[in-house]
């Protein structure tokens, strides 16, 4: 166990250093505001705050975990060695050059998307709005490579910590928002269809629709044994989440009810985990949340655990706050839909802050990293390959968790990028046991 002095423990130091310490470095630690308490400390200690005690290890703080609400933060990225920061301090005796934990609260709690800032058409936060586009380290894992440079501080202070390290692994995520492209979508849709496509002269979707509306075809969408497959081959974490929304300009899967459709969901619950995919309406109107969760809670038999928000918008604080009070354990919305990176700088899970209430709460964020649309701006299946490539061995190198975001129409024959099999197929397989 290491021992921390503060001045104050808020509710943002606790959060922070529990976080970095022991969900991200995987080591006990405590707090002391008492100042014999830390002088008769005979383990592994340091301090925080504006001066040091004495000639203990000491790492200086900026304001920011030490205030209420939110605020514009005045902030200078600077580069640092391989990577870049912010909150540089200026005390000769500190241990890093920045204040680590005070930048990793602001991109953790999601400061910037309380502040005032430009949304798109669907209501969202976008990626050109953070200050780690702005700044290019949109791509890489800031908060984890920061965590490892103070794990070496540590380390060369006090070799006899131990730390109990977490491993790098891969988790696929399957968005589902429509189950099917043609089956079961009734008589008018199937139709409106085929009119559709008619007008537009493409035949070989017309056909593809008589032939999966007749029976003699299996839908185009219905991709889930490919996933159930490798699932056999070899067993791995995958989550598949399910739009369960009624029928609206944003949601156009087939009705929950349908016997067809809850088949599919339950076969796929048999082999990997399920969730819920919250429609656009249900994201900010609780009682349309409630009635999906309710939805597919009937469908799998067991209490919702996974969601993700359509079109990754996540409306801070309210649509988490919801997700909490309906006891919605993890939720995966956190990244951006066309821009490869982490949203939040980080590759590991975290739990979400609720900047409003100044409290931690016990809803776990996972950051997805990636998604076919941010990375289709690629001519080739190699340049891809060579992205996807690039992003893990950044994640192994911090032993975070790789998430990559797809859908089921990803793989369908109706999609003309054919390689995408064979790149979810080598992400699938991936050795998730080498890490440094």
């Amino acid at each position: 166990m290491v021992l921390i002095y503060v001045q104050r423990v808020t509710p943002r130091v606790s959060y922070t250093f529990k976080q970095i310490c022991r969900r991200v470095l995987g080591f006990e630690i405590d707090f002391t505001s008492k100042i014999e308490s830390f002088i008769a400390h005979n383990g592994p200690k340091f301090s925080y705050g504006k001066q040091p005690l004495g000639k203990e290890l000491y790492f200086q703080s900026v304001d920011l975990l030490f205030e209420y609400g939110f605020n514009e933060v005045n902030i200078q990225v600077l580069p640092w060695d391989e990577t870049r920061c912010f909150f540089k301090i200026k005390h000769p005796d500190a241990a890093l050059p920045f204040d680590i934990f005070a930048a990793s609260f602001y991109l953790l709690s999601r400061y910037e998307e309380y502040l005032p800032h430009v949304k798109d058409e669907l209501g969202r936060f976008v990626a050109t709005e953070s200050i780690a586009y702005i700044h290019g380290f949109l791509q890489d894992p800031v908060v984890d490579i920061w965590a490892y440079k103070f794990k070496n501080v540590l380390q060369e202070k006090y070799s006899n910590i131990s730390f109990k390290q977490k491993k790098y692994k891969v988790v696929p995520v399957i968005s589902v928002s429509q189950t099917f492209a043609y089956w079961q979508k009734g008589i008018i849709r199937s139709i409106g269809g085929i009119l559709k496509d008619l007008w537009r002269l493409r035949l070989p979707e017309v056909s593809d629709r008589i032939r999966t509306a007749l029976g003699i075809k299996k839908d185009s969408y219905d991709t889930f044994d490919f996933f159930i497959n490798l699932m056999k081959n070899k067993k791995r974490e995958c989550i598949v989440l399910f739009g369960l929304g009624d029928y609206s300009n944003y949601e156009k899967n087939i009705n929950h009810s349908n016997l067809e459709h809850r088949k599919v969901i339950k076969h796929v619950s048999d082999y990997m985990d399920v969730g819920l995919k919250v429609s656009y309406s249900a994201i900010d109107n609780f009682e349309i949340l409630k009635k999906e969760k309710t939805r597919i809670e009937s469908i799998v038999n067991r209490q919702l655990q996974y969601s993700i928000c359509a079109f990754y918008k996540i409306k801070l604080p309210e649509a988490y706050r919801s997700f909490i009070e309906l006891e919605i354990q993890e939720d995966f919305s956190m990244g951006y839909p066309d821009q490869l990176g982490f949203r939040a700088g980080t590759c590991s899970p975290f739990l979400f802050y609720d900047l409003d209430y100044e409290v931690q709460t016990p809803l776990m964020v996972h950051s997805f990293c990636c998604t076919p649309k941010s990375l289709d701006a690629k001519t080739s299946k190699v340049d891809i390959k060579e992205q996807v490539i690039n992003c893990m061995q950044k994640i192994k190198k911090v032993n975070g968790v790789f998430i990559p975001m797809v859908s089921n129409g990803l793989f369908s024959e109706l999609n003309n990028q054919t390689y995408w099999k064979s790149i979810f197929e080598f992400i699938w397989n991936t050795n998730e046991n080498t890490s440094n």
